[in-house]
């Protein structure tokens, strides 16, 4: 990826970052990370202990049911978690670097819906579609909902501000919404749609980690190597530029990054929305505002936060699952409403 022209990180980025608390979180946060996916492992309709899942990941034998449960079903599930958390994460992260909209997220600025409408086309009109011309279809419709939503919140004088940024969001959601469902009901592919609609990665599969883990384990490098660009541009567009900063390009490939994670992941786990609101906002509370380790420090978050809401919703109410989507939500609807509350004071 090409490497923008980076001026010196300003000493005031410098001052506010806290490196001894981002090498914390992602050595040990990523050590937690492993611990938990072992843990989730074991829970299910079927409960294992860990001797059978160290077995059936070092000494796999194909005539073991528990073996076959574990490799099969819920080893491709806890990775899944941990890559579409690390993607909404490190997208929300990037979305609100780069606009310096503290409310931004692929869920709220209409990413999530606009993936999760031409997914709604796939299985009404191309159901035999691969996994990998799916998620294609996923980048097309996140990419259509960003335009929309970006375009109705620039339509008035002053531009698109963080809270007509949620409106325009929250608007054009509702309506690919309504258009997903309309598909749905028309053309009798509602109880495939309804997965994506509520969230979870209970059908992941290996297929899916193989072609999904490149593309985010790509956009996550390329965002890490350009994450002093986001820094700058955090400071604003003007001071930026000022600096020399190649605003346009930075722009672009942000935005690029952000398509690729968001219609990846939608493509697997449907329509999970406030990762990318919440986390980056406590790794930005944690390590400071330098985006160098706010970023990885996202990642490392945001696969915890998915991984322990997929645990939580088989453990629930067994042996039936609950959405994560909506686990997630309580979280996330109240700190959406908090940050609301805090923009409206600052006007």
């Amino acid at each position: 990826m090409v490497q923008p022209n980076i001026p010196a990180v300003p000493v005031q980025i410098k001052q506010k970052s806290r490196t001894w608390a981002a090498w914390l979180i992602i050595v040990f946060g990523t050590g937690l990370l492993f611990l938990l996916m072992a843990f989730s492992i074991t829970k299910g309709a079927a409960e294992l202990p860990l001797q059978t899942v160290w077995n059936a990941l070092f000494h796999f034998d194909a005539e073991d049911t528990s073996h076959l449960i574990v490799v099969d079903l819920r080893l491709p599930r806890v990775i899944a978690s941990a890559l579409v958390g690390a993607a909404f994460a490190v997208a929300g992260a990037v979305m609100q670097g780069v606009t310096r909209n503290p409310m931004a997220d692929s869920g709220l600025m209409g990413l999530n819906a606009g993936a999760g409408f031409t997914l709604s086309i796939c299985f009404a009109f191309f159901p035999g579609l691969s996994y990998l011309e799916t998620m294609l279809f996923s980048f097309i419709g996140a990419s259509i909902g960003a335009a929309l939503v970006n375009g109705i919140a620039s339509l008035r004088r002053g531009g698109a501000t963080p809270m007509r940024l949620v409106l325009a969001g929250a608007a054009v959601s509702a309506l690919l919404a309504a258009l997903s469902q309309g598909i749905a009901l028309y053309f009798d592919v509602a109880q495939n749609i309804m997965f994506w609609t509520v969230g979870g990665v209970a059908g992941s599969t290996w297929e899916q980690v193989k072609i999904m883990a490149p593309f985010i384990g790509a956009a996550l490098l390329g965002v890490i190597a350009f994450s002093r660009s986001i820094s700058i541009m955090s400071l604003g567009e003007d001071v930026a530029k000022g600096l020399g900063l190649n605003t346009v390009l930075v722009k672009l490939l942000c935005s690029a990054v952000v398509l690729i994670l968001a219609g990846s992941s939608v493509a697997v786990v449907g329509s999970v929305g406030f990762v990318g609101l919440v986390v980056p906002h406590l790794a930005r509370f944690l390590v400071g505002r330098d985006y160098r380790w706010i970023i990885p420090s996202s990642a490392v978050l945001g696969s915890i936060l998915v991984v322990l809401a997929d645990l939580w919703a088989r453990m629930l109410n067994p042996p039936f699952e609950t959405p994560i989507g909506a686990l997630i939500s309580l979280i996330g609807v109240p700190f959406f409403l908090y940050l609301a509350r805090r923009e409206r004071r600052a006007l």
